[in-house]
């Protein structure tokens, strides 16, 4: 049982969402282990992961669907299971869900005896309107054989709503890309995203409501009374999500205050690899978010020397001690403005700069691939029993 395995990790997409990112630096983090791990996502015609990872990748050809998000569940499940129903692509001793997508279709796969199990990561158990979505969700985790999560908020929930123990392996951040050191493109990308010579707030995962992304545009607003050359750029927001209700919102709210959303730069998905540098060009990241698995963007602004503002509510309160972050309450934007207000403070700045090799040292990558192995051997002894 000490040889090496062959693992297929599965995940719903190529975009650089929470997820994808940790599931593709584990697949790096095995291999460097010396194991063969392959990274798989559906794939339209074109597209490929957002950054050339060093591990092995599979592209999963994409159907066509109808609208809605039910559809493409549904025929993403489905070309997940006709990937997997061809013997050459089922080589492997693991394989590892990392969403409700490819969860259920290896459940359906380990209901046909194709393959013996397989494991899950469970990020965070979201909340659906349509009970399709809800009961693929479930049955997700339900059907799994081992379950691995990131947080012990997450763990507290598997536990108490689906009676199940999981593993925690957390998360990690790569010090090679995600560093302080600057290497020219901040000045190109200030420029390109129109950005004055003013503050910089950076909010990443687009305008959804798990994101508080209204809350801290409320926040915004009443900061400019005391920083009126400040900004507030938001990039991300590539979901397969609906959010379209609440980005109205967030529109109105931008169409109520004209002076404060001249100040408001949406930037939409950006590409991976100018991440590190736009971490770097923000005086720091808000992170108010009501909800997460684990809050990567922090340790990835973190690393790159930029203060963060981050709800004190678990999960980040696992993560992160006083003085390594500027808490807020994520429910009231006057705490969140005085919280962008306070990192803005130089002595505050140094300060926590002094923590922050101190908030980063328990994230390796090395570490969250280690803590998988026992329980990786543990199911393929099970299923080969």
């Amino acid at each position: 049982m000490s040889r090496s395995l062959r693992i297929a990790i599965l995940t719903h997409s190529t975009n650089p969402r929470g997820g994808v990112v940790h599931a593709l630096a584990l697949g790096e983090a095995l291999t460097a282990l010396g194991h063969e791990a392959v990274v798989h996502a559906p794939a339209l015609p074109g597209q490929r992961f957002f950054r050339q990872p060093d591990c092995e990748t599979a592209l999963v050809p994409a159907s066509a669907c109808g609208a809605g998000l039910p559809n493409l569940v549904q025929a993403r499940i489905g070309d997940y299971v006709a990937h997997f129903e061809d013997a050459a692509h089922r080589r492997f001793d693991m394989y590892h869900a990392h969403d409700g997508i490819s969860g259920n279709a290896l459940a359906t796969l380990k209901e046909r005896g194709t393959i013996p199990g397989f494991a899950r990561t469970i990020h965070h158990i979201d909340a659906f309107d349509d009970p399709r979505i809800e009961a693929w969700q479930t049955r997700s985790i339900m059907a799994a054989d081992r379950h691995f999560t990131v947080s012990r908020l997450w763990q507290a929930a598997l536990r108490t709503d689906f009676g199940l123990d999981a593993t925690i392996v957390g998360n990690g951040v790569d010090r090679r890309i995600f560093t302080p050191r600057r290497d020219g493109r901040e000045i190109a990308l200030r420029q390109r995203l129109g950005l004055g010579d003013g503050p910089v707030l950076l909010a990443v995962g687009g305008v959804e409501a798990r994101k508080n992304t209204l809350r801290m545009l409320q926040a915004f607003r009443q900061l400019r009374a005391i920083a009126p050359d400040a900004q507030f750029l938001v990039v991300g927001g590539a979901s397969l999500l609906e959010h379209s209700g609440y980005q109205a919102a967030f529109e109105a709210e931008l169409a109520s205050a004209p002076e404060t959303a001249r100040s408001v730069v949406l930037a939409g998905p950006q590409m991976q690899g100018d991440m590190p540098a736009l971490y770097r060009l923000a005086d720091a990241l808000v992170f108010a978010s009501v909800k997460e698995g684990f809050g990567l963007v922090a340790l990835e602004a973190l690393a790159c020397g930029t203060p963060v503002v981050i709800s004190h509510v678990a999960p980040f309160t696992e993560h992160f001690s006083d003085g390594e972050v500027v808490w807020c309450d994520p429910e009231e934007p006057g705490s969140i403005a005085n919280a962008m207000a306070a990192v803005l403070m130089p002595e505050l700045r140094r300060a926590l700069e002094r923590r922050r090799e101190r908030a980063l040292s328990p994230h390796r990558w090395e570490t969250v691939a280690a803590a998988h192995l026992p329980v990786y051997r543990e199911l393929r002894e099970a299923a080969y029993a």
